[in-house]
């Protein structure tokens, strides 16, 4: 996030404005768990996350619900168990917007969680004993939250392969992010465009 931050021609700082803060989040705890062979994988990656910003609460429950989706499978009982109520929190969080992110989302969130039936289990106990989900919500900070507990579980996980799961979940954030953040200019841009004025 740092060279990005100078590439986009900010102060230099790991937490630069020319990347959505969850995704850069995540970017910063990939780097920092990586080993240095896995760490030069990711240099492709940071010109790829510049300009990729948006305010939409939504992309942060996207973005949580990817990271989940990468560690239900390999993480500790611990952390499958707490991400798996995270999953089904975010899943009455998608399910009170209509669009196609959002069911991307949810079926994303429902894949996670049949890799880990038992954690699915599990959340499912917790959630009924505790009461319903009443408030459909999540906030930036429960968000950040999940993709910590994702990312150091892969991190720790009894695989082989930690480094290769790290980056291919970075890889996969950024272009959800990408896409979100293009159909939000779009969308953005064609009311602008409607209301320009005919040259005859």
């Amino acid at each position: 996030m740092e060279f990005a931050s100078y590439l986009s021609g900010e102060r230099w700082s790991d937490h630069p404005a020319c990347t959505q803060g969850t995704l850069a989040h995540l970017a910063r705890m990939v780097n920092d768990r990586t080993t240095d062979s896995g760490r030069a994988r990711l240099t492709p990656l940071i010109p790829t996350v510049i300009g990729l910003t948006s305010d939409d609460p939504l992309l942060d429950v996207l973005l949580a619900v990817r990271a989940a989706h990468a560690a239900l499978p390999v993480v500790a009982v611990e952390r499958q168990r707490s991400q798996a109520v995270a999953v089904h929190v975010a899943i009455a969080v998608l399910a009170v917007h209509g669009d196609a992110f959002a069911a991307e989302g949810s079926e994303l969130a429902r894949a996670a969680l049949r890799a880990a039936p038992a954690a699915d289990a599990w959340a499912a106990r917790f959630i009924e004993e505790v009461g319903p989900i009443r408030r459909a919500g999540m906030s930036v900070q429960q968000c950040r939250d999940v993709v910590t507990g994702a990312v150091d579980g892969i991190a720790r996980a009894c695989v082989s392969d930690a480094d290769d799961r790290l980056v291919s979940l970075l890889t996969a954030a950024v272009s959800d992010t990408a896409r979100f953040v293009g159909a939000e200019r779009a969308a953005t841009d064609v009311p602008a465009r409607a209301e320009a004025p005919v040259a005859s």
